[in-house]
């Protein structure tokens, strides 16, 4: 049996729902849905679904660190966004970070988030050393 590593930012949330930032088990690294919210639950880009995805990925990063693989390491993304529209600037976002890597991804339109300022919402799955 593989060993589990869970990694949590200290949020109170993750107690209180039951979960964890990331969690690794072996080489395959999971990484919960993030949305724009900083360690004190200010949400970061309201109205803006680039930045609030820029935003997330660097959080999604430190967690993939964390748990001993990178940006490189990710071999699947899922994007749940509120306004589908917007798929463009949310896209070309998720291009900057993982142009080459080139992970298998999926945008989804969802009708809202926990927090009706969050319009973007990401989770990866990473293979620790598959990266290029």
């Amino acid at each position: 049996m593989s060993n589990r590593t869970r990694i949590d930012t200290g949020t109170p949330w993750e107690q209180i729902v039951g979960y964890s930032r990331a969690v690794r088990v072996g080489e395959h690294v999971y990484v919960s849905g993030t949305t724009a919210s900083d360690e004190q639950g200010n949400v970061i880009g309201i109205g803006d679904p680039a930045a609030q995805t820029d935003y997330i990925i660097r959080k999604i990063e430190r967690a993939l660190v964390a748990c001993g693989a990178s940006l490189a390491d990710v071999v699947r993304v899922r994007m749940y966004v509120t306004d589908i529209a917007q798929w463009e600037s949310i896209g070309r976002k998720h291009g900057e970070f993982f142009g080459e890597v080139r992970p298998v991804s999926t945008m989804v339109e969802v009708s809202k988030l926990v927090d009706p300022r969050h319009m973007v919402e990401i989770e990866v799955e990473a293979i620790v050393g598959s990266g290029a």
